[in-house]
């Protein structure tokens, strides 16, 4: 089981994405040229709409197309985003006041309410800590520690 990365900003194009599109909610439909994909491989993929984001896929089944040469068609598991929603949040940390401006993933369907526990984890995945509605950057969470 290999990770393949076909995020934009690496623009390898020997090994690049065609098509990424949902089918149903967590499995996706992905077209794509080199890197010798197979089952169970993960395929890292970039957002659609988004600067930085990216998702991790599961390959369930690829089949090699013959034209064009080392072209493939998998489908795969994912997260499940009913209708995906790429928003933008500011935070400050309240030890220096560093600013950091971030984009996070969520489910428009489940509402406003979905949107702070997602941007929470988007900062933790970031290095950032919320705590007791303060945040703290990765500089002041080392100085604590």
């Amino acid at each position: 089981m290999t990770e393949h990365d076909f995020r934009y900003n690496l623009l390898n194009p020997q090994h690049t994405l065609t098509e990424c599109r949902a089918l149903a909610p967590g499995r996706y439909q992905v077209t794509g040229n080199g890197g010798s994909i197979q089952a169970g491989d993960g395929l890292l993929v970039t957002l659609k709409g988004s600067r930085d984001l990216s998702m991790r896929l599961v390959v369930e089944k690829v089949r090699h197309l013959i034209n064009p040469p080392g072209q493939w068609l998998a489908v795969a598991k994912g997260p499940v985003f009913n209708e995906l929603s790429i928003l933008q949040w500011g935070v400050d940390c309240n030890g220096c006041g560093a600013h950091l401006d971030f984009e996070f993933a969520v489910d428009a369907k489940l509402g406003a309410a979905a949107r702070t526990p997602a941007a929470e984890a988007r900062i933790t995945e970031l290095g950032w800590r919320h705590q007791a509605g303060h945040h703290l950057c990765p500089r002041c969470i080392a100085k604590e520690a």
